[in-house]
């Protein structure tokens, strides 16, 4: 199973998500999952992530050594999931998957996607927020719905 997170700049939600699901490979032992991170932006490209993010991370017991990165076609081609964190990702990955030759067999699905039906699935971009709370929301809401995703497909793979 490889799986990709995209966000804007791949310095916030994505990298989070990438540190949490590896987290779960290792503790699940899926000895056979992958996963990455990327932007659709390149303008962080060759970055390490966001200071709160890594703040955050760390605070729950994981980190990030991720480089920041555009998404590129290939990763359509090599992962087997890419997910997105909101509408405008979603939109964005799907523009670019439908102009595709030959098509991408990858599935894209809203990581919050997850979440309970009661519960807010869009995972909003913290960056431009103040403080840590934006960056705690969507950690929880990364959190959870990685541990749904594993969950639900740690024997597909």
């Amino acid at each position: 199973m490889k799986v990709l997170f995209v966000c804007l700049g791949n310095t916030c939600r994505s990298p989070m998500a990438e540190a949490v699901l590896k987290d779960l490979i290792n503790k699940k032992q899926l000895l056979n999952w992958h996963t990455d991170s990327a932007g659709l932006r390149d303008w962080n490209v060759g970055m390490q992530a966001q200071g709160r993010a890594q703040t955050l991370l760390h605070q729950h017991g994981l980190k990030t050594d991720h480089i920041t990165r555009a998404i590129t076609v290939e990763d359509f081609y090599n992962f087997d999931i890419i997910f997105g964190m909101d509408d405008n990702n979603m939109t964005e990955l799907r523009l670019i998957a439908e102009q595709l030759e030959p098509p991408a067999k990858c599935q894209i699905k809203l990581l919050g996607s997850y979440l309970n039906p009661e519960q807010d699935q869009i995972i909003r971009d913290p960056y431009f927020t103040k403080g840590m709370a934006s960056f705690d929301t969507a950690y929880m809401q990364i959190k959870e719905s990685c541990e749904r995703f594993v969950e639900l497909h740690r024997d597909a793979a």
